[in-house]
């Protein structure tokens, strides 16, 4: 997730637990939607699309903490 941002999240990570939670849902989600796309688990097309449409909105959210960070290291 945000591979370019790889060294703002090390730094990020353990600061704010906000984007802790929200990082750890996404791979979370991530690692269950391979599950489910290589057959190791089970859900119906209805609910691998809700779970993608969820850890895109977790990836934003993220992205978002990701660059107040930024912004907030800049000032």
């Amino acid at each position: 997730m945000l591979h370019e941002y790889r060294d703002l999240i090390t730094e990020l990570k353990g600061k704010n637990a906000r984007f802790d939670s929200v990082f750890d849902k996404h791979n979370e989600l991530d690692q269950r939607i391979s599950d489910i796309e290589e057959g190791r688990e089970y859900a119906d097309p209805y609910e691998l699309e809700t779970l993608k449409k969820e850890k895109l909105r977790l990836k934003d959210e993220a992205y978002n903490i990701l660059m107040e960070y930024k912004k907030s290291k800049s000032n």
